[in-house]
């Protein structure tokens, strides 16, 4: 009888004393095991420990994932800077050239014009209508409109409280096919004909440069 329980209880030990992979290189299972109630609680004790090991492996390596993720949102992207060109244009425009050479010019003499004398930078041998007119009395742009007179009945008041909006000087225009209308907030005219501003004393209009 008490030899059947001796070759149980070993059988049982055997069984329970099994080496665990995880604790391999670490304790010698087989030592721990030799001692009965020894081995057992030695075993359970490394698979513990074993699980321990485990769990912060994959706590560390959960956090360097993390750690990596974090830094490359948070990392500046590398984007090659280019310097930004202006393109050029082309020595061969005419139309081009000629805008140019007009920057800064002022008209000489200044000429006002109907609807039929063109507008540009007006000299003895270009006759044109200056289109960039400004008053040194009141310091308005000067406008004006192509195929309009201005009403007999505009007075000082009327552009001195409705220039420069062109839907509430347009109740005082009436059309007529060939005269230009022009205005600033002080004076007006209606020509029809080309005119050399210095004709009309009562204006302080000059040419605003081109």
């Amino acid at each position: 009888m008490a030899k059947g329980l001796d070759e149980l209880l070993d059988e049982v030990e055997s069984k329970l004393c099994r080496p665990d992979p995880f604790c391999l290189g670490k304790v010698e299972r087989s030592r721990g095991c030799s001692s009965g109630g020894g081995g057992i609680l030695s075993n359970d004790w490394n698979r513990a420990e074993a699980k321990e090991n485990l769990r912060s492996t994959e706590t560390f390596k959960k956090e360097d994932d993390l750690d990596s993720l974090i830094n490359e949102i948070f990392e500046e992207p590398n984007f090659d800077k280019k310097p930004f060109k202006l393109k050029s244009k082309s020595s061969g425009n005419t139309s081009v050239r000629a805008s140019i050479q007009d920057l800064g010019k002022s008209c000489s003499p200044v000429y006002l014009g109907g609807s039929t004398v063109p507008c540009g930078v007006g000299t003895t041998t270009s006759q044109r209508a200056c289109d960039h007119l400004r008053c040194i009395s009141c310091d308005f742009w000067v406008v004006s409109y192509n195929d309009y007179m201005w009403d007999k009945s505009c007075d000082y008041l009327f552009f001195r409280n409705n220039m420069p909006e062109f839907h509430k000087l347009k109740i005082k225009l009436v059309k007529k096919k060939g005269t230009r209308a022009y205005a600033c907030q002080c004076s007006w005219r209606t020509i029809e004909e080309l005119t050399d501003l210095q004709t009309d004393h009562q204006l302080h209009w000059i040419c605003g440069k081109h």
